[in-house]
Formats: C-alpha cells, sequence, structure tokens
C-alpha cells in the first residue's frame, strides 16, 4: 500500500468528520466522472450534449465537475440525452 492510501486510511481512523467527507465527496466525483467519461465514449463533446439539453456548455462542465449540485432530475435528463437510464439503490 502506497503512503497516500496509508495516510487515508490512518486518517479515516482517526477522524470521522474526514472519513465522512472522503466517502461523501468521492461520489460526488465518481457521478461526474461516470457523466463524462459515457459522453467521451459516445463521441460527443460538451456542446453537443448543451444543444441536445437547451443549455450552455458551462453547465455541462458544472455538472461533469461539480455533481453535488445537480437534481435527480437534471441528472436523470442528462442520462437520458447520453441514451442511459439512472440506477439508485439503498445498500
Amino acid at each position: 500500500m502506497n503512503d497516500l492510501k496509508n495516510y487515508i486510511n490512518r486518517r479515516k481512523v482517526q477522524d470521522r468528520e474526514f472519513s465522512e467527507g472522503l466517502d461523501s465527496g468521492y461520489q460526488t466525483f465518481k457521478i461526474g466522472t461516470i457523466l463524462r467519461q459515457t459522453r467521451e465514449n459516445l463521441g460527443l463533446t460538451q456542446e453537443d450534449v448543451a444543444a441536445r439539453l437547451y443549455t450552455k456548455k458551462s453547465a455541462i462542465s458544472r455538472m461533469e465537475n461539480h455533481a453535488e449540485d445537480m437534481s435527480l432530475t437534471t441528472l436523470g435528463r442528462l442520462a437520458a440525452t447520453l441514451g442511459k437510464k439512472i440506477e439508485i439503490s439503498i445498500i
């Protein structure tokens, strides 16, 4: 295990707030990354997706980089534009 992973594991045990923030931040990052990768795999630019959603490129960039601010309705519209569906599970 590398030094960063060791540090994170130690810090998660010692600092509950850090642990909770890290986990929620990672999930938000993951959503934005999945959206960007899906768009890129389809060969679409942010401009292409923005035109399909009748919005601006900056809005698509915000969705990909700051997914924590996105509503489920917006996420669903974006997914549909990419030919995908949203699946939510509570574990």
